[in-house]
């Protein structure tokens, strides 16, 4: 499923304000995307958040498009079901049970990832798909979760949804995506373009709680003293000041935010080629 580069800008905000339906509607879609396997971290204990894995791998021969049929950068809101039954406190109880293991991943079946938020005009999009959960990354040291091999993964909601644009400018300051739910909450690094990384880190707001009408909006998170690169990225413990704006709003935050425990960190598959041997920033951050 291909969403054309004018679009996929305005596609990410029409999914954060919900708002999508005539767009999608009007938009003539051209299905090119094979199904693949489109691998995912898990996070969230009381909500389960995925995020998929992305990638650019390299440009088509008109430099107007990624070949990569990972070059999306996905979340989600979901649970799991297995035999019709939510299994989705399985994962909540080995995630407490195994405090230092940040990792937890997601492999599902081959699909067609873009079908989860383009639908086809006139067709529902795509709202469950199957998949095996694995404690850690599951392209390491990954175990399979006993009850949680071949569960149906439910979408609940598509927190956030974009295509990559080589056309769209690098990010120069560091910016990020603010979900969750209650007082769970998180921060996805947002992505540009190449050398570029993936970050999920959990965080807690000082002096303004966000709604979850506010987070289902979209919350983008700025820090205007910090430069977009992985070395400046917002790190375990610290706090850092930003701006934040909720989809819609007019009104800017300006208000600390302190860094819990960082889930993932990738650089190198962000690279254009890709690199998948260590970078000296994953070393140093233990990734």
């Amino acid at each position: 499923m291909k969403i054309s580069n004018r679009s996929s800008c305005f596609l990410t905000l029409l999914l954060i304000t919900g708002t999508s339906d005539v767009a999608q509607q009007n938009r003539q879609l051209e299905e090119d995307d094979p199904p693949a396997t489109h691998n995912m971290l898990v996070v969230g204990e009381k909500t389960v958040f995925l995020s998929h894995l992305p990638m650019f791998d390299d440009l088509n021969e008109e430099k107007t498009d990624y070949t990569s049929m990972h070059r999306y950068q996905v979340i989600l809101e979901a649970r799991f079901i297995r035999n019709r039954k939510d299994v989705t406190n399985i994962y909540s109880k080995d995630r407490e049970s195994n405090a230092g293991i940040k990792i937890y991943t997601l492999q599902p079946a081959r699909f067609v990832l873009a079908k989860l938020f383009t639908p086809t005009p006139g067709a529902p999009a795509l709202r469950s798909f199957p998949a095996t959960i694995f404690r850690d990354h599951l392209e390491r040291n990954g175990e399979t979760i006993k009850g949680l091999e071949d569960v149906v993964i439910k979408v609940n909601k598509v927190v956030h949804a974009r295509e990559f644009d080589p056309s769209e400018k690098k990010l120069s300051q560091l910016e990020y995506l603010l979900f969750g739910k209650g007082d769970e909450l998180f921060l996805a690094h947002l992505i540009s373009r190449p050398p570029d990384f993936d970050q999920i880190i959990a965080v807690k707001t000082v002096g303004r709680q966000f709604t979850d009408e506010e987070l289902g909006k979209g919350v983008r998170v700025l820090l205007p003293e910090r430069s977009n690169t992985a070395a400046q990225r917002i790190k375990e413990n610290e706090q850092a000041k930003a701006h934040f704006q909720v989809a819609n709003a007019a009104q800017v935050l300006d208000l600390p935010v302190e860094a819990g425990t960082e889930y993932y960190f990738e650089e190198g598959e962000l690279a254009m080629p890709a690199v998948f041997s260590q970078t000296a920033e994953e070393k140093k951050s233990g990734f």
